[in-house]
């Protein structure tokens, strides 16, 4: 579905990027970034997200297509007239200036100065809960407060956008996770828009208002977190957004969106219609459900349900996870609340809710 034009900041208007005129780093994009909206750019390595936040940036000229910004091509715009924050996973400061003077940069590239440019720094790092810290040196500094000091950086000139590339990939976990619930209440008060790139799933869903998943240069699904997590455009988003159990079988029939498929033991399943496309009949397909919508059932002939057997299981603090086998396919992962542990080697019974589980080709 096409956005709303007066919505659209950004355009990405069958861009495509290729360094030898062969492969493809990025092929056939067309993508829009919302005014004010979270957006993440989300893929594995080597999927064409980096290569389209530095297109955005002006750090790599698209080989075709276009980019537009309020409308306007800014293809020809150089990196340093777009006006774009950027915040970089290595922090980039510089290390014989102060706080102050490392946020004041992009001021003085812009000739403010005098009180305006004091004004600037100091509001810029209460954003960012680091005032007082002007005169400090980054070697003085813990790496999240050098995050920090990177974005106040990055806001001080009043920004069209920020763009961050992998900016929290060198914190430790903690770290990384109090400073993902900072971005979000950031972003919440300033409004801006942020485009923001990363390889981690978990932090693509906690951060954004919409994830655009790449794959080998192609963008894969672009949707709201919730849509992108429970109704997966194809195979590989299922796989690679958040966990999943993978279930192989033949499709048996299909009508209005509902599907059927057996699985090698004889067990039969209805499910919803993920990416089928024309598949008739006897197709090889497969069925994604989420951990979390796996339950275990008394009945094990009752619908949606298949026989398995607990090969282990796992505590995760705020819940456990078990590890079961089911006869000709990959080990299904289901969670369990805090409580009394199912047995290990014990037989048990899965239902598998028909709206949760999806099948694709």
């Amino acid at each position: 579905m096409a956005s709303d034009p007066s919505s659209v900041l950004v355009r990405f208007a069958g861009v495509a990027k290729t360094y030898d005129g062969t492969t493809f780093a990025v092929r056939d994009l067309d993508l829009d970034v919302r005014h004010g909206e979270f957006l993440t750019l989300l893929g594995p390595s080597g999927s064409g997200k980096t290569t389209t936040l530095m297109m955005l940036a002006g750090f790599e000229a698209p080989s075709t297509g276009d980019i537009l910004l309020d409308g306007r091509s800014i293809r020809a715009t150089p990196a340093h007239r777009r006006n774009f924050g950027m915040v970089f996973q290595s922090y980039a400061l510089f290390p014989h200036l102060s706080v102050g003077d490392n946020v004041a940069y992009p001021l003085n590239v812009r000739g403010v100065s005098g009180q305006e440019r004091r004004d600037r720094v100091a509001r810029a790092l209460a954003m960012v809960r680091l005032e007082g810290y002007q005169t400090r040196r980054p070697s003085q500094l813990s790496g999240g407060q050098q995050q920090r000091v990177a974005l106040a950086r990055a806001l001080v000139f009043e920004p069209t956008l920020v763009l961050m590339d992998e900016p929290l990939g060198a914190l430790d976990k903690q770290l990384r996770e109090h400073m993902q619930i900072e971005l979000k209440a950031l972003h919440r008060q300033l409004g801006i828009t942020f485009v923001y790139v990363t390889h981690d799933q978990g932090e693509a869903l906690t951060l954004s208002d919409r994830v655009a998943v790449f794959q080998d240069g192609a963008l894969q699904q672009v949707a709201p977190v919730d849509r992108l997590y429970e109704a997966p455009a194809n195979r590989f988003v299922a796989g690679f957004v958040g966990d999943a159990t993978f279930l192989e079988g033949r499709l048996v029939s299909r009508h209005s969106g509902a599907v059927e498929l057996e699985l090698p033991g004889g067990w039969r399943l209805r499910g919803v219609d993920g990416d089928l496309g024309d598949a008739p009949p006897g197709t090889d397909v497969v069925a994604v459900v989420r951990p979390e919508r796996i339950a275990f059932t008394s009945e094990p002939a009752g619908e949606n349900a298949l026989s398995a057997t607990v090969e282990d299981v796992i505590y995760f603090g705020d819940h456990l996870r078990a590890r079961c086998a089911i006869d000709g396919q990959a080990v299904a992962t289901v969670k369990v609340p805090l409580g009394p542990r199912p047995p290990v080697g014990g037989a048990v019974s899965l239902h598998l809710p028909a709206e949760h589980l999806r099948i694709y080709r």
